[in-house]
């Protein structure tokens, strides 16, 4: 019988759950749209309504579930599995997922950050294999990171490492001198759309009002990246503002702790080159010259599902990964 294990991702804009193998491969899926308003428990009992179908389809795959790993978007307190905070979702605070999925689903439970399962999956079989310093982050709803050094996943004390997103930089959309944002207000899918969506800053010519139908709260990434695509001046003006303010921090981050591969996820990754190409630009321009030609920044190659990759990973090793 094969040995199958849960992959879960619980996430500000999106939560889903698999059913992978003991090679990573994902076999079945659901995903599920998260509803701000409600927070922590509607996320729960999500979980509590799909979870159940998807472990009494195991024998569908020849095999059992084994064991459940967990990619949360927020602070872990990696020895015991609490949750100390989500920055997007209300609810999370001290609250215990390990011993809510061991409870409600009698399975052994890893729970680790939402970044550092997609980090690992890439790192395992993705996007960063054959790499010695691998440097993983999201450009999603928030943006996050993960140092994995020769294998291991570095946790600092104990409640994550790498917070890439809350690492600051100038902010060019204040009029004030010397004003400084976090790199996640800036240039993370909810950063983005939030100025996007700001009466007035999009200007009327540009055919991101077409695509909303003048409707600014309506603005999406996507769109922005559809806008440049066609050759919008606005919206390849604003892709290079993001790429930039993105570079000044991950510049630091190489500068400081010298990755070999830079690998970037999330949603608005997705644009590919249209996004990485000027982040790789501007990087260069940053970069130390201890680094400069050695480090090479690529986009992740599991997308949407590299924190379920990541936590079938965690799963099936069913140890604290960063040890």
């Amino acid at each position: 019988m094969k040995k199958l294990f849960l992959g879960i991702e619980i996430g500000a804009s999106k939560h889903q759950v698999a059913i992978g193998d003991a090679e990573s491969n994902i076999l079945a899926s659901i995903q599920g749209k998260v509803n701000i308003a409600e927070g922590a428990n509607g996320i729960l009992e999500w979980m509590n309504g799909n979870i159940p179908s998807l472990l009494a389809s195991e024998s569908n795959y020849s095999g059992k579930v084994e064991a459940i790993g967990v990619g949360f978007g927020g602070i872990i307190e990696s020895e015991t599995g609490k949750s100390l905070a989500s920055v997007q979702v209300s609810g999370w605070k001290d609250f215990n997922l390990k011993d809510w999925f061991e409870n409600e689903f009698q399975l052994p439970s890893v729970i680790i950050n939402d970044t550092v399962a997609a980090g690992l999956g890439e790192y395992k079989c993705g996007s960063g294999q054959g790499a010695k310093c691998f440097f993983y982050t999201n450009i999603g709803s928030g943006i996050g990171g993960v140092f994995i050094f020769e294998g291991k996943c570095y946790d600092g004390i104990g409640y994550g490492a790498a917070y890439f997103g809350h690492t600051f930089i100038p902010d060019w959309t204040s009029n004030i001198p010397g004003a400084i944002c976090k790199v996640e207000d800036t240039c993370s899918g909810f950063g983005i759309e939030r100025r996007l969506r700001t009466a007035g800053y999009v200007p009327s010519n540009s055919s991101l009002m077409q695509k909303c139908n003048s409707l600014p709260n309506d603005i999406t990434c996507h769109m922005l990246g559809d806008a440049a695509r066609e050759g919008d001046t606005f919206a390849l003006e604003e892709i290079g503002r993001i790429a930039q303010s993105y570079a000044i921090g991950l510049s630091n981050v190489i500068t400081l702790l010298s990755p070999d591969r830079v690998s970037i996820g999330g949603g608005v990754a997705k644009m590919g080159d249209l996004l990485l190409k000027p982040i790789r630009k501007y990087t260069d321009k940053l970069a130390f010259i201890s680094s400069k030609g050695r480090y090479e920044i690529v986009q992740s190659q599991h997308g949407d599902a590299a924190v379920l990759v990541g936590a079938v990973v965690a799963a099936a090793e069913n140890r604290n990964i960063f040890n």
